[in-house]
């Protein structure tokens, strides 16, 4: 489960769709120097007046890497990890 962030504008298949989630995972991290993270933007999930859900798509994937000072500065938590992913990102968490 990922957080919410201030929607942005995604080209998708020949169409721009509004990316309102930040999903990510620890893919590399050698415990000592750095640490990657993989990252997915998807649409938000609309559930209508009858229960049924229709989005969530996957619109953006990618990696970001952490190192150096922020790497010893990371307390390891979720939270600073998605801080810093959106930081790199230029997304707003809400």
């Amino acid at each position: 489960m990922g957080v919410q962030i201030q929607p942005v504008s995604i080209w998708y298949n020949g169409q721009s769709k509004s990316a309102s989630e930040l999903d990510a995972r620890i893919i590399y991290d050698d415990l000592a120097t750095s640490a990657t993270f993989y990252y997915e933007l998807k649409e938000a999930v609309v559930v209508d007046e009858e229960g049924a859900s229709s989005g969530g798509a996957v619109l953006s994937v990618g990696n970001v890497a952490m190192d150096g000072q922020d790497y010893i500065d990371w307390d390891n938590s979720n939270e600073q990890a998605y801080v810093y992913i959106a930081g790199k990102l230029n997304l707003v968490i809400i």
